[in-house]
């Protein structure tokens, strides 16, 4: 259905119209109706389906058909996300499709100095997006006040679950005055989540559309199965091998994301790690080279990811599998978006296998197997750190130690397991990326 049919104004159609938006997608076109009719929603969709444009363009119309004040704007929105990324693509969203409405709003998170964000509070906005923590930081130094909302979204609820915000997103819908049309939506629905809709919403249409445990068709999936520690040189190789010019690299923890995006910089290939200790600036500066494609990898965390809305990104890399099934449909809809085509490539290790084997009863179908090189042991590794010295490193220390690497065994290991050889008398253990 094309968004004409939907019964947007002028203004909506005219800005959609200029970032090359036709058709709508079928969140898009089973939610907008029934939203501009006042409707609650609770919607459950995976990533890359549209949610921001379903919930944002009828709040937008809602706004200016009901008459804005441009010169003394009321607080009549606010919109909640996990994480700063997704605050801001959500924020950009809004301006691309309010572009002509005359409708303004701002992005307030934490990381950064929130002067800039009490300045545009006060010149006044009608829409704010939000992450939970600087949002009740802000109301309780009485910058803001709820009592005026009549639209609340709280987009990628289970997100929000994942990172322990339920307990002030509790203290923030308190605040919220009871009549108001609320947007719910989440990837997944665990008994927490539906406890929240069922106090949340008024009788609202529920809209499931590509169900977390489907994987777009135009995804086109594969697993290697290789040893923890030579997944650095399966990574460098598949780049090089395959010319891949765009990727995006998923990681468990944020100290793996950093030696994955060194190991490839060592190899001559430009990557950037983005995740919650990185400052909002560098995290900003990568994300912003990796959307506009001067930045050719960026390896993330499942939580930093939130937000990574890249158009034709062509790969996909599990790096390590994620230990929620779930997550991993999550991760390769960053590809194959729009019914564009896309490529997600899996690292499978011993310790991995069980992963592995949710991921597939999910799936309800088996990954391809690729295969992995035959010369793989001859590619770049990672290197063999001597235990006393890793804590040094930091500090300048050159320690340079070898040790005789033992073969490991393909049978189930800790996450934390260490391998040992003998150099120099000393202990030594693998990096783990």
């Amino acid at each position: 259905m094309k968004f004409q049919e939907l019964r947007l104004i002028e203004p909506i159609l005219r800005a959609l119209n200029e970032v090359g938006y036709d058709e709508a997608t079928p969140i898009q076109e089973k939610s907008i109706p029934q939203l501009l009719q006042g409707r609650d929603i609770f919607g459950c969709a995976q990533t890359g389906t549209g949610k921001t444009a379903a919930f944002s363009i009828p709040i937008l119309q809602l706004l200016y058909n009901s008459g804005v004040n441009r010169e003394r704007p009321t607080l009549r929105g606010l919109i909640l996300a996990p994480t700063r990324e997704l605050a801001i693509q959500i924020g950009e969203s809004i301006a691309d499709y309010g572009k002509y409405t005359g409708i303004r709003h701002t992005v307030i998170f934490g990381g950064v100095s929130q002067h800039a964000q009490t300045q545009a509070l006060k010149r006044g906005v009608h829409i704010i997006v939000a992450t939970p923590g600087r949002l009740l930081d802000l109301m309780n130094q009485g910058f803001i006040r709820l009592n005026t909302i009549e639209f609340f979204v709280l987009d990628e609820a289970d997100r929000m679950l994942d990172m322990g915000f339920i307990h002030d997103i509790k203290k923030i819908i308190v605040k919220l005055p009871p009549k108001r049309q609320t947007f719910f939506f989440s990837a997944t629905v665990p008994p927490e989540i539906k406890s929240l809709v069922d106090s949340l919403l008024r009788n609202p249409i529920n809209v499931n559309v590509a169900p977390v445990s489907s994987a777009a068709e135009s995804v086109e999936q594969s697993v290697y199965f290789v040893e923890k520690t030579s997944k650095a040189a399966l990574l460098c190789h598949v780049i090089k091998n395959e010319s891949i010019d765009h990727a995006l690299v998923f990681t468990r923890t944020k100290r793996g994301a950093d030696r994955v995006a060194k190991t490839l910089k060592r190899e001559g290939i430009q990557a950037e790690a983005i995740h919650g200790d990185k400052s909002q600036n560098a995290r900003q500066k990568a994300l912003n080279g990796f959307k506009d494609k001067t930045l050719r990898i960026l390896v993330a965390t499942d939580i930093a990811s939130r937000g990574i809305d890249v158009d034709k990104l062509s790969h996909v890399f599990n790096y390590e599998l994620p230990d929620v099934p779930e997550t991993y449909v999550h991760r390769i809809g960053r590809t194959g978006r729009a019914g564009a085509s896309g490529i997600a490539i899996s690292f499978c290790s011993p310790d991995e296998k069980d992963n592995l084997k949710d991921i597939t009863k999910l799936l309800k179908k088996n990954i391809p197997i690729a295969e992995t090189p035959r010369n793989i042991a001859a590619l770049p590794k990672p290197q063999f750190i001597p235990a006393a010295q890793e804590q040094q490193k930091k500090a300048g220390s050159n320690g340079n130690a070898s040790g005789q690497k033992k073969n490991p065994r393909w049978n189930k290991r800790g996450n934390n397991q260490k391998r040992s050889g003998t150099g120099g008398g000393k202990q030594y253990r693998a990096s783990s990326y």
